[in-house]
């Protein structure tokens, strides 16, 4: 009597042939699922290659080694959001959405979601080019949500700010908090105060 083995889920998905772009995408959001279970030291060639059924050589030949994918994931992660963190002031500034609610989305992707943990992690490991795409990212959404452009020097300051204060709450909010004997959403209430702050003043030049 002949077995019948059924393929595993994802398994049929995974050793489909794939275009170029569309295996070195697949291995991009393989590479972010593994940042958020595991943490950026997870994140090897070896590991997104069995996540998506590939082989080691076939993401070399994409990314060409793990810094390299490295690189590939800050700017694709800091790509995606960017564009989440865009939507989502626009929708502050119609009143859809308060401030602690944009800065819970803004600490959320770079704590839950490893963005601080990867860009700290590239830095330790002497990969600092890699945070270029990110730094990059950043910028142009401030220009685009910018009233004034790139000359908005006020939108600057508070993404700066609020930008290094999520990174920080990422890395360091918990045991800092504690430390202090703050409540653990310290950091963000800081950054809400902040925002809110920042919007008010920029309510009173649009109606003058």
């Amino acid at each position: 009597m002949s077995i019948v083995k059924f393929p595993i889920k994802g398994e049929a998905v995974a050793r489909k042939r794939l275009s170029p772009e569309a295996s070195r995408l697949a291995a991009l959001e393989a590479a972010r699922d593994i940042l958020v279970e595991a943490g950026p030291q997870a994140v090897t060639l070896k590991a997104v290659a069995a996540r998506i059924g590939r082989t080691h050589a076939n993401l070399l030949h994409h990314f060409g080694s793990a810094s390299g994918l490295q690189r590939e994931l800050a700017a694709y992660h800091a790509e995606s959001i960017c564009i989440d963190i865009g939507e989502q002031i626009h929708r502050f500034r119609g009143g859809d959405i308060g401030p602690r609610d944009l800065v819970d989305m803004i600490f959320d992707h770079f704590d839950k979601a490893g963005a601080g943990a990867l860009a700290a992690w590239m830095l330790l490991s002497g990969n600092e080019d890699a945070l270029n795409p990110v730094v990059e990212a950043i910028h142009r959404l401030v220009d685009e949500v910018g009233e004034g452009g790139h000359e908005d020097g006020n939108l600057h300051k508070l993404t700066m700010e609020l930008v290094l204060l999520a990174l920080g709450d990422s890395l360091l909010g918990g045991p800092l908090s504690m430390s202090l004997g703050l409540d653990r959403g310290a950091g963000r209430d800081i950054a809400a105060e902040r925002l809110a702050q920042s919007f008010a003043a920029w309510q009173a030049l649009q109606n003058q």
